[in-house]
């Protein structure tokens, strides 16, 4: 591709490589915010328009330097993103896509109804972009520049992909409850990919309206907006390079339809865009992940290199004295409408014990936990930890105080290594954002972050698995990675919903030493499970629910020795 310009290729194809460059830097921002952060927008055109309308104006109405004019147009696109990103973000289901359409629609038609940019016949003289005296306005050199651009971009993602702020990106898409758990503010990450987006669209704009020299509203419209989107899919919605692969394919094959189908059907129209329609159901039903997947699987599958042995271990937050008053539920109470789920249920865990929380199926023991780790809000009652009222906080917020979870369910990233799930966990004990991971400034805590990840998975036994797709586990070592996951995060109280459901004998017997080992070195641990051998022979005390009140308190041998909790859960006191 770098020598290509310099040969004796039809003045035809360079621009069409460079509109594929041009098409792939948007697409690229469709993948980080549709493929890997779920949110689907069709409005990406809108500031394509508002990169090449502020470079346009400025350069040829106010003669600004068009260098400078790029960084007014991210600025002005800034200010746009973090507005609607503010108000659409906080919709979900199709409410989201439908507001892209409906801003996208109100920009377009803003930019063809004002005089100044010159309504429908936009603006025209554009200058073309100097470097250093070199003359870039011709389609060859400005080929260099384009691409540079798009490569740039590809690689900044693939970077950003492959650090802290990446694994909780990549975590958005599959809900926000385990992130939010981990300590995560789902909604800034939102807004920040959103921004992210937005900045490729505006700067691809910029390029756009230098290479063409004339800037008009209808590149910009809700068309162009699907278009994008239509590429990215194409290519693979949640793969970077499939953005160029979607790119380049849409463009070609677009071009060759425009000239083939009038000649088949004997009459002009738009019917490449009817032959598109059905080519992507057809992608949607036969190859949902896009053509770069399909392609990449042939590629060999590299390996993470081990390279954080000598690194530096994570800070560890201080743990509470032995016996110390940790978590206090006071008469917590949740209805949902007219059903009461838990009803002035009352227990507290103090430092240095493993507390069960058992109950027959139905007797609202996850909701408690949900109501503890701030999931769900109280209808009543307290939840105080350390002595801090924290009920009505979110979760995040009580993740950041010391308490962590697993789920009743597995919650976690199949698409990632088990590796890199775990160290997700240690989110809160790092620092690293969105710009040093693109510029790769953060491998230092990264390294830190694995060597954590490591050592939890070599806690509980899984340290032979750290390279494998997390999806590829069965259900048992998911739980335990899951429960590694939750030790990244440093915890002083860690909550675990059902841990050993899907676990072999000597799996369970494995991870009830772990157990024993976290409390001698300080922490503290309530469960929710149904094998009753299991909480017998670990916990310190036990807390029995029925029909989402507090039945019984006590130690193992005194539950076992309760005729109310062998009829809670035998129907006879017998």
């Amino acid at each position: 591709m770098a020598v290509l310009p310099l040969l004796p290729v039809p003045e035809f194809w360079i621009t069409q490589l460079n509109s594929i460059g041009l098409y792939a830097t948007v697409a690229l921002g469709l993948v980080l915010l549709t493929g890997v952060g779920g949110l689907t927008s069709f409005g990406q055109a809108a500031f394509v328009g508002i990169g090449a309308y502020t470079s346009a104006y400025l350069s040829t109405a106010w003669g600004v330097s068009p260098w400078l004019t790029l960084w007014a147009g991210l600025a002005l696109t800034t200010v746009g993103a973090l507005l609607l990103g503010w108000i659409t973000l906080r919709m979900s289901g199709h409410y989201l896509p439908l507001a892209t359409i409906a801003w996208c629609l109100a920009l377009n038609y803003s930019m063809a109804n004002m005089d100044w940019l010159g309504k429908y016949d936009g603006l025209l003289g554009v200058p073309a972009l100097q470097l250093f005296g070199w003359d870039l306005g011709a389609g060859r050199s400005l080929y260099y520049l384009i691409w540079a651009v798009a490569l740039l971009g590809a690689v900044a993602l693939v970077h950003l992909l492959d650090s802290r702020p990446g694994r909780v990106i990549r975590a958005l898409k599959g809900g926000t409850t385990m992130a939010e758990a981990m300590g995560v503010s789902t909604f800034r990450y939102k807004v920040t990919i959103f921004l992210i987006a937005a900045q490729y669209a505006a700067v691809s704009g910029w390029l756009f309206a230098h290479f063409q020299r004339t800037v008009n509203p209808s590149p910009f419209g809700i068309k162009w907006g699907i278009e994008y989107l239509f590429m990215a899919v194409i290519g693979g919605v949640g793969s970077v390079w499939g953005a160029f692969t979607g790119a380049a394919v849409v463009k070609l094959v677009e071009d060759q339809l425009q000239v083939l189908l009038p000649r088949l059907i004997g009459t002009s129209g738009n019917y490449e865009i009817i032959v598109f329609g059905i080519v992507l159901v057809l992608v949607l039903k036969y190859a949902p992940q896009g053509l770069w997947p399909s392609l990449a699987r042939w590629l060999p599958r590299s390996t993470r290199v081990r390279d954080w042995a000598d690194a530096a271990p994570l800070p560890e937050r201080d743990k509470p004295p032995a016996g110390a008053p940790l978590l206090e539920v006071q008469a917590v109470r949740k209805q949902f409408g007219g059903l009461v789920a838990v009803n002035d249920v009352s227990f507290e865990v103090r430092a240095g014990e493993i507390v069960g929380l058992i109950g027959p199926n139905g007797a609202g023991k996850s909701t408690t936990f949900n109501l503890v780790s701030g999931v769900l809000r109280l209808s009543a009652g307290q939840v105080r930890w350390r002595g801090e009222r924290v009920d009505g906080l979110p979760s995040r917020e009580i993740a950041r105080r010391g308490l962590s979870r697993t789920f009743q369910h597995v919650r976690m990233i199949p698409e990632m290594t088990v590796l890199e799930n775990v160290a997700l966990g240690g989110y809160l004990r790092s620092q690293a954002g969105c710009v040093r991971a693109m510029l790769r400034l953060e491998r230092d805590e990264e390294r830190r972050l694995f060597k954590e990840a490591e050592r939890q998975l070599q806690r509980i036994g899984m340290a032979e698995q750290l390279h494998e797709l997390a999806g590829n586990l069965a259900l048992g070592p998911q739980r335990l990675m899951e429960i590694a996951r939750a030790l990244a995060t440093d915890p002083a109280l860690l909550l675990l919903d059902e841990p050993a459901a899907g676990l072999r004998h000597q799996e369970k017997q494995a991870l009830a030493a772990v157990l024993r080992q976290l409390r001698q070195e300080g922490m503290s641990l309530l469960l929710v499970e149904h094998d009753m051998d299991f909480v017998m022979n670990l916990t310190d005390r036990i807390v029995v629910m029925e029909f989402g009140t507090l039945l019984l308190e006590g130690t193992p041998q005194q539950v076992q020795a309760s005729p109310a909790v062998r009829a809670a859960y035998l129907g006879t006191e017998h």
